[in-house]
């Protein structure tokens, strides 16, 4: 059982920051025995809502990511945040959480704030805030659908001609509180971006990662006016 005494795989868990941070150290603080020599594969450093910077950041190096001090804090922020969330912070989640961060850390237009109205009884209403180069901007609309809703509200508070290509939706982990991963394809004449966001809830995953593919989106077209006008002799 993983309540056994002495051999259980919890005696081999960890999820306490200052257990973890000891374990890091030296394994002996808080393990008497190698968990191999009773059958175990290894000391577990359950990631919750009680697990420390320093274990955060070594589970990030386990994981690939290298991050910088400003970086990691935000990251850290995130991570606590979701563990509030959720009762298992697994891996995936980890590595959703950082992806998404990486990708919309230096969007013009961020999501601030959205409530969604839904339900049986239409119309579904959105009301949503974003920043836009750190300025507020707020708007709501109806939809056929919360997601419709939503993204009509992103199109009224940051008016664009694209269209949206593709928008897909699967669970990172396993369960209802599981984070929800949302990857959107925009198109406007004949450019092509994709964003993509997580978070445990799926609508506003749903509103983050069409606001990051329209980020990609404008900064496709900024690239690409320079040689646009070079070409007209303009």
């Amino acid at each position: 059982q993983f309540n056994k005494a002495i051999v259980g795989k919890n005696a081999f868990a960890h999820e306490s920051g200052i257990h973890q941070d000891g374990m890091l150290k030296n394994a002996e603080t808080y393990e008497i025995m190698k968990p191999e020599d009773v059958g175990q594969i290894e000391s577990n450093l359950v990631m919750g809502k009680h697990s420390g910077r320093h274990a955060f950041r070594e589970k990030l190096k386990d994981l690939g990511y290298e991050l910088g001090q400003n970086a990691l804090n935000e990251a850290f922020q995130r991570f606590k945040d979701l563990a509030d969330k959720k009762k298992h912070v697994f891996d995936d989640d980890i590595v959703a959480l950082v992806d998404d961060a990486l990708a919309s850390g230096s969007d013009k237009v961020q999501v601030k704030h959205l409530r969604v109205i839904a339900g049986t009884e239409g119309p579904q209403e959105a009301f949503l805030t974003v920043t836009i180069d750190g300025d507020e901007k707020s708007a709501n609309a109806t939809g056929d659908g919360p997601v419709d809703a939503v993204f009509n509200a992103i199109h009224a508070v940051v008016p664009h001609e694209a269209v949206l290509r593709l928008f897909q939706v699967h669970a990172v982990t396993e369960g209802t509180d599981a984070q929800a991963q949302v990857s959107v394809r925009l198109e406007e004449d004949g450019r092509i971006a994709t964003g993509s966001a997580a978070d445990t809830d799926t609508l506003t995953a749903s509103a983050k990662a069409y606001v990051n593919a329209l980020n990609n989106l404008f900064a496709r077209k900024e690239k690409s006016a320079p040689a646009a006008r070079v070409a007209s002799g303009f």
